[in-house]
């Protein structure tokens, strides 16, 4: 099926503080700035103040766990919106350490459809967690299960998952 031209007008939004929300749109205004979070803490202030955060991940610089064994990560880089967070301070739900996850899933087409989901579960150490899924759209049977560990890249190490923050 082929979509309509939308011609040279957004979609209908609301507009707040400069921003064009509505429909999946965010537009910054002019001059906002992109910086990279070095750190846990700056990755949940930025968080704790709203701004709008990614996360990209270089795989290929990650420890790859696939069938309960290590092997080699491919070289592939992938990045998400940072939208619904949950932040656990320590010995929230029994966890030592805090931590702060969030995920997405999405519907691809990889040999058939499948469910594409990845979740990030980043630790106050600067250790990540990058669950990876493909599920079965209709019995959500796991087809893949891969898990990536690296750190927060801190601008200094050779840390493999980035984050961004505009301002």
């Amino acid at each position: 099926m082929k979509g309509k031209r939308m011609g040279k007008w957004l979609p209908m939004g609301v507009v707040v503080g400069g921003l064009v929300l509505g429909m999946g749109l965010a537009v910054s205004p002019a001059g906002a700035e992109v910086v990279q979070l070095r750190s846990f803490g700056e990755l949940m202030d930025a968080l704790k103040a709203g701004f709008p955060v990614r996360v990209v991940a270089h795989y290929g610089k990650c420890k790859l766990i696939c069938d309960g064994k290590e092997t080699p990560a491919p070289d592939a880089i992938g990045g998400m919106d940072v939208g619904t967070f949950e932040y656990f301070a320590p010995m929230a739900v029994g966890n030592p350490n805090a931590f702060v996850v969030f995920s997405t899933a999405s519907l691809i087409h990889h040999k058939g459809y499948i469910y594409n989901y990845g979740k990030f579960k980043v630790y106050e150490d600067g250790r990540v967690e990058i669950t990876a899924q493909y599920a079965k759209p209709v019995t959500f049977r796991v087809i893949m299960d891969e898990l990536f560990t690296g750190v927060i890249n801190d601008g200094h190490n050779d840390g493999a998952i980035y984050f961004y923050a505009r301002r």
